[in-house]
């Protein structure tokens, strides 16, 4: 099995500067796709990739081009649902893991919040990333890294 590389879901990514850090430590090729806006890395070990604007086309050449075994660092419930169907592993960007355990209940949280932003019963804020939220996600993604290379 090859070495896993690491997708980023790069559009409004809070962590890009962390995941190449651990992608460097890890000697894992990390790939950034994004609509425009990253700028090129001379990091052989880094890709930016830059899709046509639409809805999903990030998400849609993340999923077409990951494999079982790569990781994907996502805030998008649906991609991270497809990258799972993959057997990806899938990191939200404040560290917490999306798994086949767990998936089902943030996709059924995200379509209830929908809804209650829609009625206007909530007004639909985002916490803020937090210092914590990056140690957090920096100590997870080192963590899944590392397993997926023993599982490469």
């Amino acid at each position: 099995m090859p070495e896993p590389t690491i997708f980023v879901d790069a559009d409004a990514c809070p962590v890009n500067d962390e995941a190449m850090r651990v992608a460097e430590r890890l000697g894992l090729v990390v790939t950034f796709v994004s609509n425009g806006g990253i700028r090129p890395s001379r990091d052989p070990m880094v890709q930016v990739v830059v899709v046509p604007a639409g809805a999903d086309a990030a998400d849609d050449w993340i999923v077409e081009h990951a494999a079982a075994n790569d990781i994907v660092l996502t805030a998008d419930i649906p991609l991270a649902s497809r990258a799972i169907d993959k057997g990806c592993h899938v990191l939200g960007f404040t560290g917490k893991p999306f798994t086949p355990a767990s998936i089902g209940m943030a996709l059924a949280m995200r379509d209830l919040n929908q809804h209650l932003r829609e009625t206007g019963e909530s007004k639909g804020y985002n916490a803020s990333f937090r210092p914590a939220d990056c140690s957090a996600f920096l100590s997870a993604l080192d963590t899944l890294g590392r397993k997926a290379k023993r599982g490469a």
